[in-house]
């Protein structure tokens, strides 16, 4: 929805030692996208963007995140796959933030599942929300719920109390849906930490659990917030550490 943004490395790495430890002129890329997963008997999306008519921020110097050019709206975004929003039978939100979450009224068929924590803090109710009961293990995460054939929903606390991943597997890969781990693959690869979170101990853990699985099996790194996310899709490019 958005690209041909920058971050600074103050803003990717400083959560943990400060910003002041990073350089503010040191940039990474920026981009905003979510993933949609065509199962061939569900339609499934990962997250979805903002609420229709969200204005771009603005561009400022010294901003610590610039998410980019608007390039569309979500929901034009949507259409451009080829899919109409009664098709979509599940939503698997990784987190509360508006830029995850803001255009879940636009799916009326979907069931919606989030962390009970995050499900409370957006004051979701009804039928369609499906609040994410995990308790089964997988690899090396203790708490997952599966939630179609290859597809879990995995408990990641520490960005907000409520955080989650997704990861889909397929032909031998691990696709990682992350949301906001981290918010450029180069914080991955130092073990930086960025400065939004709402559990720090809990987002180390997580950050922990994340690398040592990606270190474990073949995993392609889907970000939401730097274009290596839909770039290392389309290559289908295994991050390394």
């Amino acid at each position: 929805m958005f690209d041909g943004g920058f971050m600074t490395q103050q803003f990717a790495f400083g959560g943990e030692e400060g910003k002041e430890m990073y350089d503010e002129q040191i940039l990474f890329r920026s981009s905003l996208q979510n993933f949609l997963i065509d199962t061939g008997k569900e339609v499934i999306l990962v997250d979805t963007g903002f609420k229709t008519g969200m204005a771009a921020p603005a561009k400022k110097l010294g901003a610590p995140l610039y998410m980019g050019e608007k390039v569309a709206d979500y929901m034009d975004s949507f259409a451009a796959l080829g899919y109409k929003p009664e098709q979509v039978t599940k939503i698997l939100v990784t987190h509360k933030h508006p830029d995850h979450s803001g255009a879940l009224e636009y799916f009326p068929n979907a069931k919606i599942y989030i962390s009970p924590e995050d499900a409370d803090a957006m004051k979701l109710e009804g039928e369609n929300i499906v609040r994410a009961e995990y308790g089964t293990p997988y690899k090396n995460f203790p708490n997952a719920q599966q939630v179609a054939d290859g597809i879990w929903f995995i408990e990641a606390k520490g960005h907000t109390y409520g955080n989650s991943i997704v990861i889909a597997e397929n032909d031998g890969l691990y696709y990682m849906f992350h949301g906001d781990i981290t918010y450029t693959d180069a914080a991955l690869k130092a073990n930086k930490l960025s400065i939004i979170f709402e559990d720090i101990k809990a987002a180390r853990q997580t950050l922990d659990r994340v690398r040592q699985f990606v270190k474990d099996q073949p995993t392609i790194y889907l970000s939401t917030h730097c274009p290596e996310g839909y770039e290392n899709l389309e290559m289908k490019r295994v991050i390394t550490l």
